[in-house]
């Protein structure tokens, strides 16, 4: 079997499909070139990350193709109905990545809350001449203890970062589709016992207005209208902060890029973006946002269970 893991995999997961036989080239393809490529080397199946897309273009034009293999959790840059449809098995690793998305939204969070978003940016070039106005400037920083952490999506991912926000002291709400409730383990460490908290789950708008702070965990919408638009940017609780680690688009980023100018927004955190790999300038260069570049799942640990996910997949089909 030969697979194309386009947008890489990791070094172990690499090592372990080949002693079992797997042939795996790392060797990034550019997508005008794919489905020459997959047909002329014959590789049965393809790994993919959010860079490479597979459309129906693919699907239809390569035969041989028995799988796609999505490392991470969001597959919109897959036409997985069409393919499997056509046959074909597609597959992603939702639990592999979770905490390592949790603790970006944490870190922008803890970031935004003393701005030190701004504060990098600016100190190498002002601290010199201007430390005690920027010492002035940054000194309105507030605390995340106490304050409210409004969930938007409570899967997988939205159950890891309630774990850490409990764990930090906040008060944590959510909304989902299903409704309800949901019950968030909290895991101390050092062999302490394990705390089970019930998070309530309420309608969007009562988050909006009762969240100090909101973070997004919902698939991109098959419309392609953003979860949270300029209207519901404007409901949002005066002074509040928001996340964006889902896809890019989930916010109307034009409207959350104004309501950070105008004061309405504390801050706000982009790990995703619309039009990626090529952002909107205006937002990147816009001093009020904290930005990132589409790293949520970027860690090592991450990686590595992806690749272990991805191996347990790929040896089932051989």
């Amino acid at each position: 079997m030969k697979v194309l893991a386009n947008d890489g995999i990791s070094a172990k997961a690499k090592s372990e499909l080949e002693s079992q036989g797997v042939e795996v080239s790392t060797d990034h393809v550019e997508q005008s070139s794919l489905i020459d490529t997959l047909n002329e080397v014959g590789y049965a199946g393809i790994l993919v990350r959010s860079a490479t897309k597979v459309r129906k273009d693919i699907i239809d034009s390569c035969p041989n193709l028995r799988f796609i293999g999505r490392g991470g959790v969001g597959m919109d840059n897959i036409d997985v109905e069409y393919a499997r449809e056509q046959g074909k098995v597609v597959f992603n690793t939702p639990a592999a990545s979770s905490q390592s998305v949790a603790e970006l939204v944490m870190a922008h969070l803890f970031a935004m809350s003393r701005s030190l978003h701004s504060s990098y940016r600016e100190m190498p070039s002002r601290g010199e001449s201007e430390f005690k106005a920027l010492k002035k400037a940054y000194a309105k920083g507030i605390e995340l203890r106490g304050k409210t952490l409004g969930i938007v999506g409570f899967g997988r991912i939205g159950n890891a970062v309630a774990q850490y926000a409990l764990g930090c002291g906040m008060n944590v709400i959510g909304t989902d589709r299903m409704g309800g409730s949901r019950e968030v383990t909290v895991k101390l460490p050092m062999g302490g016992p394990e705390v089970k908290i019930e998070v309530p789950l309420l309608p969007l708008a009562e988050l909006l207005a009762k969240a100090d702070a909101i973070t997004f965990h919902v698939p991109a919408q098959a419309d392609g209208s953003p979860v949270l638009d300029a209207e519901g940017v404007a409901s949002m609780k005066p002074g509040s902060m928001l996340v964006n680690t889902a896809r890019g688009g989930t916010v109307d980023e034009s409207a959350v890029h104004q309501a950070v100018n105008s004061g309405h927004l504390r801050a706000a955190a982009l790990d995703v973006f619309v039009g990626e790999p090529n952002p909107n300038p205006v937002i990147l260069q816009a001093p009020g946002l904290a930005l990132t570049p589409h790293i949520g799942a970027a860690t090592l640990e991450a990686q590595d269970r992806i690749g272990d996910e991805l191996v347990e997949r790929i040896l089932e089909l051989r």
